[in-house]
């Protein structure tokens, strides 16, 4: 057999440019099994196995799908649509969602931004170093730590005094 022409028919077949009947004779040469054929066209045998035990459309394919498409087309009745009321509420919900976004991003940057300032540092690296490596006790690192926490609360500034909150609002 000529396996050239085989070869020649795959690559015109892989490139859809085969006529019918070409394609029937690769179906044919691969469904036969030819036992001295090469290695390079036994990959093909599957593909073309399968091929030729796909059922034929038929004759009346053509008229069947129109028909199919025909009685898809034509509705009974036609389709009832509620109407819908929509809040002020569920349009402005992106709005909501996107404003929410925008908190959020501005309060972790001012964070991360107040995380990152090293002008209002509550302790110092080496105070904390000195507390690691104090050896005298825990009562002496109680005292460097309420030290420390004093003297940042001095720099928190307070909105509500004191006073306001124990006299509470007696109206």
């Amino acid at each position: 057999m000529d396996y050239k022409y085989i070869e020649q028919l795959l690559d015109r077949y892989f490139r859809a440019e085969t006529t019918l009947q070409e394609e029937q004779i690769l179906r044919t040469f691969f469904t036969q099994g030819e036992k001295d054929m090469p290695q390079e066209l036994k990959q093909y045998v599957p593909l073309f196995a399968a091929l030729s035990e796909q059922p034929a459309l038929g004759n009346d394919f053509d008229e069947r799908i129109i028909a199919m498409l025909s009685a898809d087309s034509a509705p009974a009745q036609p389709k009832q649509v509620k109407a819908r009321t929509i809040r002020l509420y569920d349009r402005l919900r992106p709005l909501f969602a996107a404003a929410a976004m925008v908190a959020i991003i501005l309060t972790v940057g001012s964070a991360v931004n107040q995380s990152l300032r090293h002008d209002n540092t509550w302790m110092d690296v080496d105070e904390y170093a000195s507390m690691r490596d104090n050896s005298k006790g825990p009562s002496v690192a109680f005292d460097q730590v309420n030290d420390s926490l004093t003297r940042a609360k001095d720099d928190i500034p307070v909105a509500i005094s004191p006073d306001t909150l124990m006299k509470g609002n007696m109206d």
